[in-house]
């Protein structure tokens, strides 16, 4: 079956397939808390060859110093029940650590690997599970010690690692939930915000009331700023979008935020294998009120792709547009 089929459909068929975590959270049985000076915890770092150093063909590679960090946060990959009933990750299931390297790691964190050095630790995600169970109560708590060891990773990560660059924040889904917090947390001050050359956190809305100093990209080359959009097919209103406050959204094709529909030619290739060249031609996009609207992509086996709701694609569809946007806002910040 071709790879982007299997891409997108995993989102239609974990919402009736996924098994449910045994029982309410229990901070008793949440595994080891990771060592982040051990490598073995990172899903990708700059000293070692890994999932996020892959170029798909005919991608240009290494134009610039890479003198940024990019510090990514992977999405959801714990769904399986081999990989646990536990309410988060078990960190030695390796099955579940390379389930992560072979989709978020390769498939996202290696559109920044031309501009930056991407760092990208192992945490305790939350299972999937905790997006949609009405135990709220566990699915806080699940999600709080999964932020807790991103702070974790990012305090060694900035201590032994950072070395005064400037840093990129990228996160998708689950990613991006953290990626916010940590962006309060760390960036939301005039100090850090300097540091910051931008954020990429699509796949979760980001509330333009969350923060006090950093504000949404309005332009390609614009810095310190966040870039975050979720992607629907044309014409697609989920029932919660006249009643959810105001998001930060950019269109990856023009990076503005009017809402005029930036055609498919202005695509320059999504990836759906990293073995071969970008796809092409790639959707459109077109901001709709909170939301991202693309064309139907097109791609061997599509007409079985029935899902409204592209979430798994925020950042494929628009693979080689972020990695030259990347490029792009890293030389403005120099500037």
């Amino acid at each position: 079956m071709h790879k982007i089929f299997i891409l997108f459909s995993l989102l239609t068929l974990f919402s009736c397939a996924v098994p449910k975590p045994k029982g309410p959270f229990n901070p008793a049985k949440t595994g080891q808390a990771p060592r982040y000076q051990d490598s073995y915890y990172w899903a990708a770092l700059p000293t070692r060859k890994d999932a996020a150093d892959s170029v798909p063909p005919g991608v240009e590679d290494g134009l610039l110093p890479q003198d940024v960090d990019v510090f990514y946060l992977h999405p959801t990959s714990f769904f399986k029940k081999k990989y646990g009933n536990g309410w988060n990750a078990d960190l030695t299931n390796n099955e579940l650590n390379a389930a992560t390297d072979k989709s978020g790691v390769l498939y996202q964190a290696s559109i920044f690997n031309q501009a930056a050095k991407v760092y990208a630790p192992r945490y305790r995600q939350a299972h999937y599970y905790a997006f949609f169970t009405k135990d709220k109560k566990s699915a806080d708590q699940a999600l709080a010690l999964a932020y807790e060891d991103v702070y974790n990773a990012f305090l060694y990560y900035w201590d032994n690692f950072n070395n005064n660059r400037p840093i990129i924040i990228v996160g998708h889904s689950q990613g991006s939930e953290l990626a916010v917090r940590l962006l309060k947390e760390v960036f939301d001050n005039p100090q850090m915000k300097n540091k910051l050359v931008a954020a990429y956190i699509p796949g979760w809305p980001v509330y333009k009331d969350q923060f006090k100093i950093l504000k949404e990209c309005k332009t390609p080359y614009e810095t310190s700023c966040i870039c975050s959009w979720r992607t629907y097919k044309n014409g697609t209103k989920p029932k919660w979008l006249d009643k959810e406050r105001e998001v930060f959204i950019t269109n990856p094709l023009s990076w503005t935020n009017d809402q005029l529909k930036v055609p498919e030619d202005a695509n320059k290739g999504m990836v759906i294998n990293m073995g071969n060249e970008p796809t092409k031609p790639g959707v459109s996009a077109q901001i709709h009120r909170n939301i991202l609207w693309a064309s139907k992509p097109k791609f061997r086996g599509a007409i079985l792709y029935q899902t409204k709701n592209y979430h798994k694609g925020d950042f494929n569809l628009y693979y080689i547009n972020v990695r030259e946007n990347v490029r792009d806002r890293v030389k403005a910040y120099w500037k």
